[in-house]
């Protein structure tokens, strides 16, 4: 009697088996299927014990973002500052021992409160917490720190963190965007196509929905963008003008007014002056990933090249 041939296993169930097979036995249980993450170098959430100490047998410098937790309109999470700082440190950490010291997700936000998921807290107590964490890493060895904001309304925040650390421990403390600022490459964003500087076009708008495009792609709900409707004070109005022409006074005093908190009686808190909380009228959807890939690249590129430079005027362990 001639026997029946042999069916051939399926390739998706010969490929399942194979991974089964290299799953060690300890891990081969049923495991939390929302779990997405991969470890990655010099992220300190990620480290042991040992791993931090090798490390710190190359370098003494941690990367700490400064960012939020706010509305970002109807296309971007709440989380959108935190996660781009992070993954903005989690890249230049790539290619610089450098840790990636993350410590709040909250930052000062009180003015975008208008609109559910906003967290905010006070500005003391926001560079409160991060001296304390410097300080705790200090312990551990750490003496540079580049701070590295990411969010704008942490702005005044970020420069009294690092006047704190440098005034009152041991440790040596920049701010990374400013002192990054002189190795950008800014040829390398002005060669990238963007819409033209005619219309407001901040929070929210087209170039954090692009980076935003780059960095956490599957968190960006770009179909459920729409363009903000915006009203602000006549004054206001009537100086945007100058503004989007890059007169730096115009854009000082527009800054000084806008997007303040409720209480302050401006009338610009993000939920008096934008229908979606977006601080702009440009349609988000003009964003693109090739435009959040170069500025991310540009970001990086410099960070790295100013740490490569600390380095060499003081070196790991003088």
């Amino acid at each position: 009697m001639r026997r029946p041939a042999r069916r051939s296993l399926p390739a998706f169930l010969l490929l399942a088996l194979a991974q089964a097979a290299a799953i060690p036995p300890a891990a081969a249980g049923q495991t939390n299927p929302l779990w997405t993450q991969e470890k990655v170098r010099n992220y300190l959430p990620h480290m042991t014990v040992p791993e931090v100490r090798d490390f710190l047998t190359r370098s003494d410098m941690a990367i700490i973002p400064v960012a939020a937790l706010e509305q970002h309109g109807n296309h971007l999470p709440i989380g959108t500052d935190y996660l781009n700082g992070v993954e903005q440190a989690k890249l230049i950490a790539q290619r610089a021992d450098v840790l990636v010291a993350p410590i709040l997700l909250p930052g000062q936000s009180p003015y975008h409160m208008g609109f559910e998921g906003t967290i905010t807290l006070p500005s003391t107590l926001v560079q409160e917490v991060y001296v304390e964490a410097v300080k705790s890493l200090l312990a551990h060895g750490f003496k540079r720190f580049l701070i590295m904001n990411a969010h704008g309304g942490n702005r005044a925040i970020t420069t009294f963190i690092v006047d704190r650390i440098n005034q009152e421990t041991a440790g040596i403390a920049v701010d990374l965007g400013a002192v990054s600022g002189p190795f950008r490459d800014r040829s390398r964003t002005a060669a990238v196509p963007t819409p033209p500087p005619d219309e407001l076009d901040r929070h929210g708008g087209t170039p954090e929905t692009s980076s935003s495009l780059y960095l956490m792609p599957t968190l960006v709900d770009i179909d459920a963008a729409i363009p903000a409707e915006v009203t602000m004070p006549a004054h206001m109005e009537a100086m945007l003008p100058d503004v989007l022409a890059g007169d730096p006074t115009a854009l000082a005093v527009f800054l000084a007014e806008g997007l303040k908190d409720e209480s302050t009686g401006k009338g610009t808190s993000s939920a008096d002056m934008s229908s979606t909380g977006v601080w702009g009228t440009r349609h988000p959807a003009e964003a693109t990933v090739e435009r959040g890939r170069v500025a991310t690249e540009v970001m990086v590129d410099a960070a790295v090249a100013f740490i490569e430079r600390w380095n060499e005027l003081r070196p790991a362990g003088t």
